[in-house]
């Protein structure tokens, strides 16, 4: 029985050792490294540059009161088309006492000197009739009469735009009524019945009654980067991809780089503008956000390979090429090539490979 342990013991030893020869030996050999092979092929090439923003209507106005008072009506709601004229809210006004004291006095004396006036013109009348006076003064008692007339009228009508701020004489015209200034839809009315209003003047803006902006002429708004602002020009084409419509472009003409840039977040922004060429089948919201695709380089019908497969020593590129496609261990050849644009996925190839050559890819895990 002793024997049989002592046998069993040398004949374990043994075995750990030869299986760890055999691990070492294993390790040591060198490990067949298998790569993805890819295929040269010919295709387009576009380099762009993308600019986040939204899409705005190139005029927006803002319609303000020329009077302030109380907002009493509103005719219009938001997303409704107007034309320039038509009115969009009523506003009555809320007269200021001394205005208004001084003018119902002003009436007050013009209708005492147009009873005075009106009097002795019917006296001037009755004796230019019988003969009495001549012509020149009976000439002279009619102007006088209808200037006193004048500035009676003069006087009402000036009352009524103190304490209504509509005179009987110019209703159409009155203040009152805020009209639209162009024809477009209407974005937003920031008031409400019975706000008060503040008429614009030269030493505020005013309260904003309703903004309007024409719908059919809409303009891209967005920021490139200062990396990327040399690389485009007013003029380019550009695709718009808006965020709220899937699967559709639209095109667009960039027609404004600003000359200065703004720092947002430690990085230096260029203000782009660019023209959108809506579809009339297609509703675009004021301030939808979009990207802008520029495409500042384009290679049509070129060789191309991925990127992945370059390598790179010192000012050369290389990639490497599949010789032996039977061999059990692939074989490659390291070949310098001349490369151009880039799409970031792609690259082009201008010299170093021809059309539907073998080259080494990534890895395989």
């Amino acid at each position: 029985m002793k024997k049989f342990f002592r046998i069993f013991k040398w004949a374990l030893i043994g075995a750990v050792i030869l299986g760890t020869f055999y691990m070492l030996w294993r390790k040591s050999k060198p490990k067949v490294v298998d790569y993805e092979i890819v295929t040269v092929d010919q295709g387009n090439i576009e380099n762009t540059s993308v600019a986040t923003g939204k899409v705005s209507p190139r005029d927006e106005v803002l319609i303000k009161p020329q009077v302030s008072g109380i907002v009493s009506e509103l005719r219009k709601n938001a997303g409704e088309y107007v034309k320039a004229g038509e009115i969009i809210a009523v506003v009555k006004v809320i007269p200021e006492m001394a205005s208004l004291n001084g003018a119902e006095s002003r009436v007050k004396v013009a209708e005492i000197n147009y009873n005075q006036i009106a009097a002795e013109y019917e006296r001037q009348k009755r004796l230019f009739e019988k003969g009495v006076i001549a012509n020149q003064e009976m000439e002279k008692a009619k102007a006088d009469y209808d200037k006193g007339f004048e500035e009676l009228e003069n006087a009402r009508n000036n009352l009524d735009i103190v304490r209504d701020g509509i005179s009987r004489k110019m209703a159409q015209q009155s203040n009152t009524q805020i009209r639209s200034t162009i024809d477009g839809m209407i974005l937003d009315i920031p008031v409400k019945v019975g706000n008060s209003v503040i008429q614009s003047n030269t030493f505020n803006d005013g309260t904003t009654i309703a903004s309007v902006a024409n719908m059919n002429d809409m303009i891209f708004i967005g920021k490139i980067d200062e990396t990327e602002v040399d690389r485009v020009h007013t003029g380019m084409p550009i695709k718009l991809v808006v965020g709220a419509i899937n699967n559709q472009k639209f095109d667009a003409q960039l027609e404004y780089i600003a000359p200065k840039g703004v720092e947002e977040n430690g990085a230096i922004l260029f203000e782009i503008k660019a023209a959108a060429s809506i579809p009339d089948s297609v509703t675009i919201r004021a301030g939808y956000s979009a990207n802008a695709e520029i495409v500042v380089a384009k290679a049509d019908s070129v060789l191309r390979v991925p990127e992945s497969t370059l390598s790179f020593s010192g000012d050369s590129t290389f990639v490497y090429v599949l010789t032996d496609t039977l061999a059990k261990v692939k074989v490659y050849d390291k070949t310098q090539i001349h490369t151009g644009i880039s799409d970031g996925i792609h690259i082009e190839v201008k010299e170093g490979l021809e059309k539907g050559m073998k080259i080494r890819g990534n890895q395989k895990l």
